[in-house]
């Protein structure tokens, strides 16, 4: 899986502004895409600006696109918040992926976390069983996983992700 967005400085500069600008092709916002904006936030700004951002960033791309954010489609709250969380976590693994980074330097961290991610769009699957992800709940707040157990034996929350 390739992702054009990632191949230069300018391409991803393009890429982020159509999607905050609500003009970027339905084809092109894929998981992939989702991991590299998500990432650019939290690499860009502190983490609760960098969720703000998010939220209020696919909510816009979703409504310009014709994709409505209601109770049962669009915008998912827990799903967004997991990779976050994900994301975050591998952050916290790259060495320099913290602090002020050049823009070149935060391509690179993006380029990881999409490499590591990108084909792994079901991990959520691991942590939440289907009635948890498809809920109205889950949709709107975020809800903490129902399947992961983490090792001292409790049920994970999102830290644990």
């Amino acid at each position: 899986m390739t992702y054009d967005c990632l191949a230069s400085e300018q391409a991803f500069g393009e890429f982020l502004d159509a999607f905050e600008r609500g003009t970027l092709p339905k084809t092109i916002w894929t998981h992939g895409a989702h991991l590299a904006v998500g990432t650019w936030y939290l690499v860009t700004f502190p983490e609760d600006i960098a969720i703000g951002r998010v939220r209020t960033g696919i909510r816009h791309y979703n409504e310009c696109v014709g994709t409505q954010n209601t109770a049962d489609s669009g915008y998912h709250e827990t799903l967004t918040l997991f990779w976050l969380r994900i994301i975050v976590g591998q952050l916290s693994e790259l060495p320099g992926a913290s602090g002020r980074l050049t823009l070149q330097e935060k391509l690179m961290v993006i380029r990881n976390v999409v490499e590591k991610f990108g084909g792994q769009r079901d991990l959520f699957r691991q942590y939440y069983s289907f009635d948890v992800v498809a809920s109205r709940e889950a949709r709107a707040r975020w809800v903490p996983p129902d399947r992961i157990v983490s090792e001292a034996g409790n049920k994970s929350t999102l830290r644990d992700i």
